[in-house]
C-alpha cells in the first residue's frame, strides 16, 4: 500500500517525510500511457507532490507543482491536497530518449531548461506562488533548491522511479528531510553522514526497504519519532457533475451556440485523461439550468 510516513527527529530539530508510491505512479502511467522516461519524470513529481501536500495545514489547502521547460516532455503539472492524494500529467507522454551516461532514464534531458513553480492555495485572497530556475531537471535537486531559495528551509530531497522491462512501474518513492531553525551543528553533521549512506531511493526500495526503513537510515542516531502514517494515491476529483457545472459557468450565450451547432461535444480532463461526452439533448438540459 502507498503511504507517507511523517516524523521528527533530534527533539524536533528535523522533520522528515518518507513515501512509498509504486501504485500511484503505476496508476498515472496507465491513465496517461506514458513512456518510461515520462513515467519516471511524472512519478518523481507525483511523489514530491504528495509529500509536500502533506505539509499543508488546512483540509482544503491545495498545492500545485508545475515545470515549464524547453525539453521534449513539454512540462509537468501535479496537484496535491493535504490528505495525501495527488494527480498530474506531462505535456508530451510519448517521449523516447536513449539512456544517460550512467545508463539511467534521462529525465534531465526530457525536462530540459526552465522553471519550477510552487503554488499553494490556502484559501487566502491570493495563492502563494514561488518560482525557481531548474537546477538539473532531475526534479529532486530542483525541489531541494526551491526549499532553500524560496522558503529558506535547508532540505534534502530524494525521489526515484524504477521500471520493469515491460515498462510497468517496479518501485517508486522518495523522502524530504528538512532542518528546523534550531538545528545544532552536531545534528547537521549526523544527518549529513546518514544522507551520504543513501546511493538512491530506488536501490533501497528494490532491496526490500520501505519508507519506515528509509526513515531509520536517515535518522540513525537522531531518535526519530513517527507522527503519522498517511495513505496516499492518485486521485482526480473530476466528474460529469463537475464538468457540467463548468459548462454552466461559460454563460448562456455560449451554451446556446453549442446547443444549436453541435450534435455532441467532448470535454477532456488532462489530470486523469478522462473524456466526457455531452449529447445535444444534454446540452439543452444544461442550457435550461443556466441563468
Amino acid at each position: 500500500m502507498d503511504i507517507i510516513v511523517r516524523a521528527t527527529a533530534a527533539d524536533a530539530q528535523i522533520r522528515i517525510f518518507s513515501a512509498y508510491t509504486k501504485d500511484m505512479v503505476e496508476e498515472a502511467r496507465k491513465r496517461h500511457n506514458t513512456s518510461p522516461v515520462c513515467t519516471a519524470a511524472l512519478g518523481r513529481m507525483l511523489t514530491a507532490g504528495c509529500m509536500m501536500g502533506a505539509m499543508l495545514k488546512g483540509d482544503k489547502d491545495i498545492l500545485t507543482l508545475r515545470i515549464n521547460s524547453d525539453g521534449p516532455i513539454n512540462g509537468i503539472t501535479v496537484t496535491a491536497d493535504s490528505k495525501g492524494f495527488v494527480k498530474g500529467y506531462v505535456g508530451n507522454p510519448n517521449v523516447i530518449l536513449p539512456a544517460n551516461k550512467v545508463g539511467k532514464l534521462d529525465v534531465a534531458k526530457a525536462v530540459g531548461i526552465g522553471f519550477l513553480d510552487v503554488i499553494k492555495d490556502m484559501g487566502l485572497k491570493e495563492p502563494y506562488v514561488g518560482q525557481t530556475v531548474l537546477q538539473t531537471g532531475e526534479i529532486a535537486e530542483d525541489i531541494t533548491y526551491y526549499f532553500a531559495s524560496s522558503e529558506q528551509i535547508p532540505s534534502s530531497v530524494g525521489l526515484g522511479v524504477l521500471m520493469n522491462k515491460d515498462n510497468t512501474v517496479k518501485q517508486a518513492g522518495g523522502f524530504i528531510v528538512q532542518l528546523m531553525p534550531e538545528a545544532s551543528e552536531e545534528t547537521v553533521s549526523v544527518l549529513e553522514k546518514n544522507l551520504s549512506k543513501i546511493s538512491s531511493v530506488t536501490t533501497l526500495l528494490d532491496n526490500g526497504m520501505g519508507p519506515k526503513e528509509i526513515l531509520e537510515i536517515l535518522c540513525e542516531g537522531l531518535e526519530p519519532q513517527i507522527i503519522d502514517i498517511i495513505p496516499t494515491g492518485f486521485k482526480c476529483n473530476c466528474s460529469k457533475e463537475r464538468v457540467t457545472k463548468a459548462l454552466i459557468s461559460i454563460g448562456r450565450k455560449e451554451l446556446e451556440k453549442l446547443a444549436n451547432e453541435e450534435d455532441v461535444i467532448h470535454l477532456h480532463c488532462d489530470f486523469c485523461n478522462t473524456d466526457y461526452e455531452f449529447r445535444n439533448d444534454e446540452l439543452k438540459d444544461i442550457l435550461f439550468l443556466a441563468k
